[in-house]
């Protein structure tokens, strides 16, 4: 699934970089929870595995999209997307 279409399903109207657009992500996020704030989204959903996967879309920063994923033993895992393509950054390089 691409970024597009989450955003679609979720009802998010922001600019973003078309790379950002067409990347995909795992549809998981079709099944969690949208809370908004200032125009910052961010979606949660836990998986049966307790895996708790966060997606934070920030259309007005220089990394807009961000996904954290926190794993059962409370360690973090995840990948920041910047507006240019290839500009990702892996959490635990933060």
């Amino acid at each position: 699934m691409i970024l597009k279409d989450l955003m679609n399903h979720f009802n998010i109207e922001e600019d973003l970089p078309v790379h950002l657009l067409n990347h995909t992500f795992n549809e998981i996020f079709l099944d969690g929870k949208l809370s908004e704030n200032n125009n910052n989204y961010k979606i949660i959903v836990t998986t049966r595995q307790n895996v708790t996967h966060q997606m934070h879309i920030k259309p007005n920063t220089n990394f807009p999209v961000t996904i954290m994923s926190i794993l059962p033993n409370g360690k973090l895992n995840g990948m920041k997307f910047g507006l240019n393509e290839g500009e990702e950054i892996p959490v635990n390089k933060l």
